[in-house]
């Protein structure tokens, strides 16, 4: 298998960029199943655990009540591609395949010797699925889910086709599967995907959540690893431009009498339903009896979004942070990151330290005791999960790059953050998030040796890719039906 093809002869347990990592308490149970819940364009606010005042998340609240909050956690980019493809393959935005949203299929799509984390769980024995979107290999590639480690794959592959939330067809495995919906063929792009539905009858979000619960009920008495790639709360763009609501949703819900406009009243329901399919998992957990021996985290791809019609500013999105889903500044990229391990994992507790969730990859192979591939941009953290944050390594910096609106990269190195514009050539901003998390006072002309510091560590995660190159030299998308606004 390509996973041993690249494995060098080390008896490792886990892979760290420099330093080796003290193995897992004893007291955590042996090889515990993993449920990865990723939202899509949910704000670091989005959430009542967060901070929203507006939106009803009950359920990821408790979630949090009885688990472990995270307070310094990243996404592993500001859009969706690229982010996944951070999260399943432990590789930040400066060495990993996908560094952008393209709709040229074979530039978006995990290769043969990548490796991703369902393939290093399944060598644990781990029975491993994915419902939801995929985001990082079309049809017809060796980048789709079941050359990629997944025994099980049910959803979108195309991340352009997982806007619409009526679409004509799923993908289950390597076959399509026909919905019940109709789809106006005007709405649809040249590549047959995307596009807003005339009948709505099968909502994709209710169906990606039926198959998780079927998947834990089938793979329960064995380790299996369930990654739920949820489409909400990203807009559909098209019913945003066609009819001025992108914010797709069978009912409003409790938000009904609510006197709001209908994207706002649509954006919280979808955050709500969303909450609610969480819920869902977390009671079947339990209703199996596996509830703890299974570690279930939830983050989101990105921060959120001003796309269908919705007002960010009306929720406060992003809580105290600048910016949002496209920019490097913490509101692009700082997210929701929640661990529930009852038993295990400390409950009522909040941590600081600082990751993202490319650290999925370390921390899959610690607790499943298999080795991983050397070389990753990933830390495990296990010692915080299981109560032991003395133990906890620490990430030398976290490294990010954006291609679009003229290139950005940015940088955090403890309480710093650096954020340049356009990336590699550009002036450096500086900010000290301990004292100023909205980002708002640049010291960058108060510490210019700190900056060049910055600066160096930027330099040392880029490594060149000829089909991501800043300055406009990136791989056009291409021309779709629409206005040119924001694609993904």
């Amino acid at each position: 298998m390509k996973y041993l093809a690249r494995l060098t002869l080390i008896a490792v347990s886990l892979c760290y960029l420099v330093s080796d990592q003290s193995p897992v308490s004893a007291a955590a149970p042996e090889k515990p199943n993993i449920v990865f819940i990723l939202a899509d364009d949910l704000g670091y606010g989005d959430l009542g655990c967060y901070g929203q005042k507006k939106i009803k998340t009950p359920r990821i609240d408790q979630m949090a009540a009885d688990g472990m909050k995270f307070s310094q956690m990243y996404a592993g980019s500001t859009v969706c591609a690229p982010s996944r493809c951070v999260l399943m393959t432990g590789l930040h935005m400066g060495h990993c395949r996908v560094r952008g949203n393209t709709r040229v299929k074979e530039n978006q799509s995990l290769k043969p010797e990548d490796v991703t984390v369902a393939e290093i769980l399944k060598q644990a024995g781990y029975t491993t699925a994915l419902t939801g979107k995929w985001g990082v290999g079309e049809a017809g590639t060796q980048g789709v889910p079941n050359l990629q480690g997944f025994d099980y794959f049910y959803g979108y592959l195309n991340q352009h086709n997982a806007h619409n939330y009526y679409p004509g067809f799923l993908w289950k495995n390597g076959k399509k599967v026909k919905l019940n919906n109709v789809v106006d063929p005007a709405t649809i792009n040249s590549d047959g995907l995307g596009g807003v539905a005339t009948k709505k009858v099968d909502y994709s979000h209710d169906l990606v959540m039926q198959e998780a619960l079927q998947f834990i009920d089938r793979s329960a008495q064995d380790p299996f690893f369930l990654y739920v790639a949820l489409t909400i709360p990203h807009a559909n763009n098209e019913a945003g431009r066609k009819v001025g609501d992108g914010q797709e949703v069978p009912d409003y819900g409790i938000y009904e009498n609510k006197d709001w406009k209908k994207q706002n009243k649509g954006q919280a329901a979808m955050i709500t339903r969303m909450d609610t399919g969480v819920g869902q998992i977390l009671d079947k957990l339990k209703a199996l009896k596996i509830d703890k021996k299974t570690l279930v985290i939830f983050s989101s791809d990105n921060g959120h979004h001003r796309e269908g019609g919705n007002d960010p500013e009306f929720f406060d999105a992003n809580g105290p942070l600048r910016g949002m889903k496209r920019d490097l500044y913490e509101g692009g990229i700082r997210v929701p990151f929640i661990a529930y391990w009852p038993g295990t994992t400390p409950a009522d507790t909040v941590s600081r330290h600082i990751g993202y969730f490319g650290d999925l990859m370390a921390t899959a192979a610690d607790l499943a005791d298999v080795p991983c591939p050397p070389g990753l941009d990933s830390v495990s953290i296990a010692p915080t999960l299981t109560g032991h944050p003395d133990q906890q390594k620490q990430h030398d910096f976290l490294y990010w790059e954006f291609y679009e609106q003229g290139s950005k990269q940015a940088v955090r190195a403890g309480k710093w953050k650096a954020v340049r514009m356009p990336m590699l050539t550009g002036e450096t901003e500086l900010y000290n998030l301990n004292q100023d998390l909205g980002e708002s006072n640049n010291l960058a002309d108060e510490h210019p040796e700190l900056v060049k510091q910055l600066e160096a560590m930027m330099q040392q995660a880029h490594s060149e890719d000829p089909l991501w190159q800043p300055g406009g030299k990136t791989p056009k998308k291409q021309p779709a039906p629409g206005d040119g606004k924001p694609r993904f």
